[in-house]
């Protein structure tokens, strides 16, 4: 893997319950790019998402995200895998029973973040980050969808990833928070991260122009 480089995949093919979905897929995203994964719904594009994250084994080809080997990764190592990534997905997947700081809360512990006044002052500044600094308060059902994004952005930022995977992060929100959110996406990515964003918005990509990988007929094509 080159210096700049952290996804790199070789002649992967990608399964779901043992049903091909995508063969000979081989491509790189170096640190700070955009790269937009675009296809037919069912063309494999969240199947490929969710073998970078570790949620599909990898069981043909090579493949390493943020210096991480995914061939027979174990099951004890795929949370540290995680850490390296933020996950942003279609849904918000927000936990509705507790106040977004406490969403934020929840996911620090699960990775191993134990002083709380750190705590505190991460979830603060990623809040912030995502335009929502006096909004922890708030309940996820008190929020606007564009608002529970920013908060998901937020919660995939909280271990300071190499890596951000967004599978349609603006599928259900309208035109103009859709611009708001692909705004602070590009912004991400200049910051340093690689973005990978599965979309089907055209008009996204028109408007936010950038690299493509296009899922066609099990391959992936760029």
């Amino acid at each position: 893997m080159a210096l700049d480089t952290i996804i790199e995949l070789s002649n992967v093919s990608i399964y779901q319950k043992n049903i091909l979905i995508l063969t000979n897929v081989s491509f790189t995203i170096n640190r700070g790019e955009f790269v937009y994964l675009i296809g037919r719904t069912g063309s494999g594009k969240s199947s490929l998402l969710k073998t970078l994250y570790a949620d599909l084994p990898l069981v043909e080809g090579q493949a390493r995200i943020a210096d991480i080997g995914l061939n027979h990764l174990k099951k004890k190592d795929i949370p540290f895998l995680r850490r390296k990534l933020g996950i942003v997905f279609q849904d918000f997947q927000l936990l509705p029973d507790r106040t977004v700081n406490d969403n934020l809360l929840f996911v620090l512990r699960a990775t191993g973040w134990t002083e709380r006044p750190k705590m505190q002052q991460r979830i603060q500044d990623v809040l912030e980050k995502v335009g929502l600094g006096t909004k922890g308060f708030k309940m996820p059902n008190e929020l606007s969808g564009g608002e529970q994004q920013r908060v998901a952005i937020a919660r995939a930022l909280l271990n300071d990833p190499d890596v951000i995977l967004a599978d349609e992060p603006t599928g259900n929100l309208d035109p103009d928070t859709s611009i708001g959110i692909m705004n602070l996406m590009f912004e991400i990515s200049k910051a340093g991260r690689a973005v990978l964003m599965a979309t089907h918005d055209y008009n996204i990509i028109r408007r936010f122009p950038s690299r493509i990988l296009r899922c066609d007929h099990g391959n992936v094509l760029s």
